[in-house]
């Protein structure tokens, strides 16, 4: 007994370690991300030049390149890609399907269309604008998320995965529809931000918008990491769950509601950015296992540098032209959805 107690806790250690090991790694190709992204861009700036200007010795076009165009972009990437990651997530803990996503199931494109709307209507460089954006948003992917989960809801046997894709699927392409029937009455200008919005660009790049999507995850990310265990309550399975005393469909429907969210106040600023809440929770599990209270912030991590150093490659490759982050991500993003669904059968 004593010696498979020992055991134990020489195996908890070792696991302990791994954990931190990873979230360090993470931490660590998060801060290089960040490094490389302050030093890329058509304009040239040396890195002890950045160095200077961060610290407050810059010129005022070395300061108007930095803190006004760079930093908040680089910002926003970091902010959007840990919330779609968290989002994708809980989504696929809830859903039990590991194929889940908020792009995929069609709350984007439900956020989305609803942004598209009121930029269309009222533009974007309001300061009300900035701020309404996220609420808009959540109200698209709300009333998205809403439909799906009644049409994947079955009293016998709660969300069914199978029909949570599929349904998922097809409400995403009637929105898509309704998004072109919008395009094809656009003036160009108008037409010109919609086709940049659709690809994935992080078009918000100020800090007004910075301001407008940090309360939310400030508020919804605790929120989620407090709610872990009940994540891991749930993948049990709903009988199991209902015996430890979780009260599912309610938890089940708080945690959706935080998923919806989480990838409605991002898509307000970074326009549609698929495959990250697919692609990040697997890269996470498959580093730290499956259970929530490492998974999650694992997943932030590994969001954020997914989508920090695409948006950084996006910069890169074809400058002075950007190509959309979205996709860049698609790139990564697509070949592994389809390992994945090889995988599945």
């Amino acid at each position: 007994m004593t010696n498979q107690l020992q055991a134990n806790q020489t195996y908890k250690r070792k696991i302990a370690v791994r954990h931190t090991a990873v979230i360090a790694g993470c931490s660590v190709l998060l801060i290089l991300s960040f490094i490389i992204s302050m030093n890329t861009g058509y304009t040239k700036l040396a890195p002890l030049d950045t160095l200077r200007t961060l610290f407050g010795g810059g010129t005022a076009r070395e300061n108007l390149i930095l803190f006004d165009f760079r930093l908040p972009r680089i910002v926003i990437s970091i902010l959007v890609g840990a919330g779609l990651a968290l989002s994708g997530c809980i989504i696929q803990g809830v859903a039990k399907n590991a194929l889940a996503d908020p792009g995929l199931l069609g709350i984007n494109a439900g956020a989305g269309l609803m942004v598209i709307m009121y930029v269309l209507f009222f533009g974007t460089q309001s300061l009300l604008s900035v701020f309404t954006l996220p609420f808009l948003a959540l109200f698209g992917a709300g009333i998205t998320a809403v439909i799906i989960y009644a049409l994947a809801f079955k009293k016998a046997e709660g969300v069914a995965p199978l029909r949570l894709i599929l349904t998922g699927v097809a409400v995403q392409a009637g929105i898509s529809s309704l998004t072109t029937v919008l395009v094809v009455k656009l003036a160009d200008t108008q037409f010109d931000f919609v086709a940049t919005w659709q690809a994935g660009s992080i078009w918000a790049s100020n800090w007004k918008f910075v301001l407008a999507l940090l309360p939310w995850l400030l508020l919804l990310i605790p929120y989620v990491l407090f709610k872990s265990r009940v994540l891991d309550v749930l993948n049990l399975g709903d009988d199991v769950a209902h015996s430890l005393g979780a009260a599912v469909e309610r938890e089940r429907r708080r945690l959706l509601a935080a998923a919806v969210a989480l990838a409605a106040a991002c898509v307000a600023v970074s326009g549609s950015i698929s495959f990250v809440g697919l692609i990040a929770p697997h890269l996470a599990r498959r580093l730290v296992g499956p259970k929530h209270g490492i998974l999650l912030p694992t997943c932030a991590l590994t969001g954020a540098v997914l989508v920090s150093a695409a948006d950084t490659a996006a910069r890169m490759i074809l400058q002075p032209a950007e190509i959309p982050t979205g996709i860049m991500v698609a790139i990564i993003g697509a070949p592994y959805f389809l390992y994945l669904l090889m995988k599945s059968r």
